[in-house]
């Protein structure tokens, strides 16, 4: 079989499968198992086996499960919560004050939950019924809401991170530093829309009567509950930076840091530690199935030997890097209207990778610009998923078109953001240009 065909059985196979309705991880596996059997051939089983346990095997992979178990522990203790609820006292009488709040939320658990969807449906959950009932237009409503629920991809402390470096081959710690200029620039950009859409036409977000707190009290709050989930991420992303502990070494003292604020706070139980452990389990077990699978995938495509064909073809185009660059996040773009951000890592980057390596292109640029990409990708009408997450969660008066008209400001404020970290590399490369 040519390598064009091999390609599209397994690429088209792959999307069939996902789109069927099978979970991501046993849609990737089926395929792998078959594709092995034809391709590799009766071997197969052998290959199957040593490839699962060499993908889960990666110490790259060590700092998931302890990510994840740092924003258990400070969500289900109720920690992340009150620092939100700090964080509003401080906006005082802000234009779109409670969509800014919800920007500033999806950056704040972004950090904790690494997960677009989750925080997309937690946000939702939890501040659309208030600005409902404040009379905030519903673009100022869903925008912000799909918008920073997509962050998730993009902050520091993302497992989301921690994954997409495993598959595509690049240093994590570097990867996780570089994401936090980026974020907080495509942040900052939804945040300054928000302003200014809201201060040109108050009717978007009427004022309303906000309770008047003592800085003094507003300062206390903040240094109990703020200031020291501050210094979680930040010593966390610190010591990366630093160069003086490893991504894994970070991780847990995140953890264990986590874990002793919970403590210190009086916010921690049996319950607490019950439900952030089994939260943990769920979620890392599904990374590393998710994880093993796309090795598998990756190997086939070798083996087969489309991914070396689709390097050719490509490099015989003579397309200088920008070009081919700008080609690799159409495609994400394309396919984040699709898929959920994982499905598009394992689907691409097995084919990305070798491409990035030939034409000499950046990987943590590339990386950053990947993440930046899918973010966007991913609340982008007709069909990005967090528009349906948020619609599964919004009240009903929010009809879908009201989610995908509100949606488009921000998308091209988040382009305008991948634009700026194209045309300027040191976004993404100046945090870790010091780092040996």
């Amino acid at each position: 079989m040519e390598w064009a065909s091999v390609a599209v059985v397994l690429v088209g196979g792959l999307l069939l499968a996902i789109f069927s309705g099978l979970p991501i991880a046993l849609a990737f596996l089926i395929l792998d198992l078959l594709g092995m059997r034809f391709i590799m051939g009766s071997n197969f089983g052998d290959l199957a086996i040593r490839s699962i346990f060499a993908s889960l095997t990666n110490p790259n992979l060590t700092p998931v499960p302890m990510f994840v178990l740092m924003g258990e522990f400070l969500f289900n203790s109720g920690v992340a919560v009150r620092a939100l609820n700090t964080i509003e006292k401080w906006l005082g009488k802000l234009p779109g004050r409670l969509s800014v709040l919800t920007i500033l939320a999806g950056a704040l658990f972004s950090s904790l939950s690494g997960s677009t969807i989750a925080n997309t449906a937690m946000l939702g959950s939890l501040l659309a019924p208030n600005m409902m009932e404040k009379k905030y237009h519903k673009s100022m409503i869903a925008g912000p809401i799909t918008a920073s629920g997509s962050l998730a991809m993009m902050f520091p402390l993302s497992s989301l991170t921690v994954v997409f470096g495993s598959i595509a081959g690049i240093d994590i710690g570097s990867l996780l530093v570089a994401g936090f200029l980026p974020g907080l620039l495509i942040a900052a950009l939804y945040i300054v829309y928000t302003v200014l859409r809201c201060r040109r036409n108050p009717e978007l977000a009427p004022a309303y009567e906000v309770q008047r707190y003592s800085t003094k009290a507003v300062l206390v709050e903040s240094l109990k509950h703020v200031l020291p989930l501050g210094l979680i991420v930040l010593a966390t992303v610190g010591v990366i930076f630093l160069g003086i502990a490893t991504p894994t070494d970070a991780a847990a003292i995140g953890t264990m840091v986590s874990l002793g604020l919970a403590i210190a706070l009086g916010h921690f139980n049996l319950k607490v530690l019950w439900k952030s452990t089994i939260g943990t389990v769920r979620v890392t077990a599904m990374i590393l199935v998710i994880v093993a699978a796309s090795t598998a995938f990756s190997q086939l495509m070798a083996f087969s030997g489309a991914t070396q064909s689709i390097l050719t073809a490509l490099t015989a185009l003579n397309l200088s890097p920008y070009w081919l660059l700008i080609g690799m996040l159409i495609i994400v773009f394309i396919l984040g209207m699709f898929l959920e951000e994982v499905s598009i890592m394992m689907i691409t980057l097995p084919i990305f990778m070798p491409v990035v390596t030939a034409a000499h292109i950046n990987p943590i640029w590339f990386g950053v610009l990947m993440l930046s990409k899918l973010e966007i990708a991913l609340f982008t009408p007709p069909v990005g998923v967090l528009l349906y997450t948020f619609k599964g969660v919004a009240p009903d008066e929010i009809s879908m078109m009201d989610i995908w008209k509100a949606s488009i400001p921000y998308v091209v404020c988040g382009l305008l953001g991948v634009v700026a970290i194209l045309v300027f590399p040191g976004l993404a490369t100046f945090l870790i240009s010091g780092r040996s």
